[in-house]
């Protein structure tokens, strides 16, 4: 069992150190000697988890869908809100998840690292949030939400880019309330649209209580030891 701790931590260790070289530097300037040094793990260590550099990005890509993860809501589209304005503010200061945004839009990635799976995951898991919602009443009769949703991780992918460039993301959320502000009013029923909070904060909000738990979580569980 310690056996299996210690090479989990050693492979989450690799993941974060590759996530904030592949964001700093982009594929093809990476190296694996940038990643070591980074990590501070030995080589055979990496190899063991990653046989080469293309597995690791993959890898760190692959990052990206549980970082999204929120609460659910009783309002199918808050809950989209919210896993728009998480996955923002986690990537204020995530390196690995910066690594696998900057991964997923670097098109010198050889074809051995799906850098488009990203984007099809995400459709795929927004979705059937939003068939959720549909299924609630929530939606107007015109949204088809599959259309819905990939003009949402479109958009989202350009205006979390376009923050980066001026300001290294720091109105990033200001951009994603913006983003609903047009958003919403063409997809929800006009009685939600008072109730759903698209605050430039609620990313910040919905996250403390997320870390609150997982806390909780922790704490309850080395109790139980």
């Amino acid at each position: 069992m310690a056996r299996q701790e210690r090479a989990i931590k050693t492979r989450k260790v690799i993941l974060e150190a590759a996530g904030a070289v592949f964001d700093e530097h982009g594929y093809t300037a990476t190296t694996i000697a940038m990643v070591l040094e980074r990590a501070e793990v030995t080589k055979g260590a990496l190899y063991f988890h990653f046989p080469s550099k293309e597995s690791l990005a993959q890898a760190v890509l692959d990052e990206q869908i549980p970082r999204g993860a929120v609460p659910p809501q009783p309002c199918k589209l808050q809950e989209l809100v919210d896993i728009t304005f998480v996955f923002g503010q986690r990537l204020l200061n995530n390196s690995l998840l910066k690594g696998s945004v900057r991964l997923a839009v670097d098109q010198c990635a050889p074809p051995g690292v799906d850098h488009s799976g990203p984007y099809r995951q995400w459709a795929d898991h927004l979705v059937l949030v939003l068939e959720q919602a549909a299924a609630q009443g929530e939606l107007l009769p015109t949204v088809e939400p599959r259309q819905t949703v990939e003009l949402l991780v479109g958009a989202f992918a350009g205006i979390q880019l376009m923050s980066r460039a001026l300001t290294d993301r720091a109105d990033l959320a200001e951009r994603i309330s913006v983003l609903w502000g047009h958003i919403l009013p063409s997809v929800a029923v006009p009685g939600l649209l008072t109730g759903i909070d698209r605050s430039p904060d609620r990313g910040v909000r919905v996250l403390a209580g997320i870390e609150e738990t997982d806390a909780d979580e922790a704490e309850l569980d080395l109790s139980r030891r």
